[in-house]
């Protein structure tokens, strides 16, 4: 019978030029969470490889890889030989032309429970992911897995209430976010302590409107002109921090949670039940406002 707790890991990591280093200091990460009992591990977005999406270089395609390929195959035979569930995302290369930033769930005994495309895709100074990465066609569903049903979005996904709250109709009980989110060099300690927090607290949001728990994992390290700021944490429904991890150091964070708090928290708080699924057509609309 499946305990109502589940212990998950985050793995947080800073990024190695060396593909091949990076692969092997993730299983060196997902290890070190399973031997704390971590059950479900989450690695960081582009986790393989260093962010390469603050240039535009058509040479940076050349690191992605198919689904299969090496990095689930590697993962896959990791998974069942621990016997835990693994969110792995990957630089996939659909077919000439067409890549994704997409993240691989992989169940306890070695299978693909689930794949997920990242859906929203930024487009600013230093993170031009649009010139790499065609928007996600996956939908936002909820992954079933043996130790329970997962939701899966990437990064720039989690500003976005819409995402998280489709994954949580459709079962989810932990949002998971793998993200590669960084301080821009030049802006002021203010500036970036503001940001860091509007981070954390649009997704402890997320947490607290859907009662779900929801786990973040970042990377860290100074990449070009980025500096990647960690805090990879898990909140539970009621948007609490159960753990963070530092801004500026790898870790590796292992967390339990109790999913009756999720019953809990809709039955003191149901925004399910209340909400007025007759009146939220024009959340169709790009802009309500015409001139």
């Amino acid at each position: 019978m499946l305990s109502s707790v589940r212990r998950i890991g985050l793995v947080q990591q800073a990024a190695q030029e060396d593909r091949e280093r990076s692969l092997a200091l993730a299983e060196e990460g997902v290890r070190a969470a399973a031997a704390q009992g971590a059950q479900l591990i989450s690695l960081q977005e582009l986790f393989r490889t260093p962010y390469f999406p603050q240039v535009e270089s058509a040479d940076h395609f050349d690191l992605a890889e198919s689904i299969p390929g090496p990095t689930s195959e590697c993962m896959s035979k990791l998974a069942a030989e621990l016997g835990v569930v693994l969110i792995v995302p990957v630089f996939e290369k659909r077919a000439a032309g067409v890549y994704h930033n997409s993240a691989i769930v992989i169940d306890t005994d070695g299978t693909q429970a689930g794949l997920y495309r990242k859906m929203h895709i930024p487009d600013d100074p230093g993170f031009y992911e649009k010139y790499y990465f065609t928007p996600g066609d996956t939908g936002f569903h909820a992954i079933d897995t043996r130790l329970g049903r997962i939701g899966v979005l990437i990064c720039w996904d989690q500003w976005f209430p819409e995402a998280a709250r489709l994954l949580a109709l459709d079962g989810a009980e932990i949002l998971f976010y793998p993200s590669a989110i960084a301080w821009l060099d030049g802006e002021s300690k203010e500036e970036n302590d503001a940001q860091r927090e509007s981070w954390i607290t649009v997704q402890r949001g997320h947490a607290i409107v859907n009662g779900v728990f929801v786990a973040a994992t970042n990377r860290v390290g100074r990449e070009g002109g980025l500096t990647f700021f960690g805090s990879s944490f898990a909140c539970d429904p009621q948007g609490r921090i159960l753990a963070q991890a530092r801004t500026d150091h790898e870790q590796v964070l292992v967390v339990d949670c109790s999913m009756a708090r999720i019953e809990e928290q809709r039955r003191g708080w149901p925004f399910l039940r209340d909400r007025r699924i007759d009146a939220y057509a024009d959340l169709l609309l790009r802009f309500r406002r015409t001139p």
